[in-house]
């Protein structure tokens, strides 16, 4: 399989009080082949360079935002990078095709725990169902979507000692994407990317 540009896209509003997104963006920053970009420290104004990240996704295949949830949906700052970057005539239009084919995930934090996202939890609604206007954005740009790579229970994850085990799933996920070796086909049919990197890709060096 052809190897794979990486871009991780990273918005927290707040780095110095995360406990695992933190960790996750040094995580990948260490990582051959992928490319990450702390939003709010890039743009603390908000005058995203629509130029330069619209390069930045042209010279990638895999496109990743990185975030804690925070009310049911992205920080600010990803929204604002949406509705600048992903214009008429690059994103979508009569032919524009500068994204089609790439391939795009969330990798978010919750808060709550797993049985609160789920329709009768008490967020109402599941976490893939809460992040349909990111599916919806993929599918009208063009790009493959996968579920997200979440980790739920994220105010004690530190606590429970949970966060080391996912920084180790989202390393085998990065190579594994830099090298061409995850199966979108198998991808597709998990409600979380942590699953998939369960079954295929934990125990396995690549």
């Amino acid at each position: 399989m052809e190897s794979s540009k990486v871009l991780v896209l990273y918005a927290h509003p707040s780095p110095h009080r995360s406990e695992v997104n933190k960790q996750l963006f040094r995580a990948a920053k260490q990582i051959d082949g992928v490319t990450v970009v702390d939003l709010y420290h890039e743009y603390p104004t908000y005058h995203i360079d629509i130029d330069k990240e619209q390069q930045r996704l042209r010279e990638h295949d895999v496109i990743i935002f990185q975030f804690p949830l925070y009310w049911y949906s992205t920080p600010a700052i990803l929204k604002e990078w949406q509705d600048l970057v992903l214009e008429y005539g690059f994103a979508y239009g009569h032919d524009a095709n500068a994204l089609h084919g790439k391939l795009f995930f969330c990798s978010l934090s919750a808060g709550g725990k797993a049985d609160a996202y789920q329709s009768d939890g008490y967020n109402h609604f599941t976490i893939r169902q809460l992040l349909y206007p990111l599916e919806q954005m993929a599918s009208l740009t063009g790009m493959t979507y996968l579920a997200p790579f979440a980790l739920f229970g994220a105010r004690t994850a530190k606590e429970d000692g949970r966060i080391q085990l996912h920084v180790e799933k989202w390393r085998r996920l990065l190579r594994a994407l830099v090298a061409g070796q995850v199966d979108i086909e198998q991808a597709n049919q998990v409600d979380k990317l942590n699953h998939y990197v369960k079954q295929h890709l934990m125990g396995e060096e690549r």
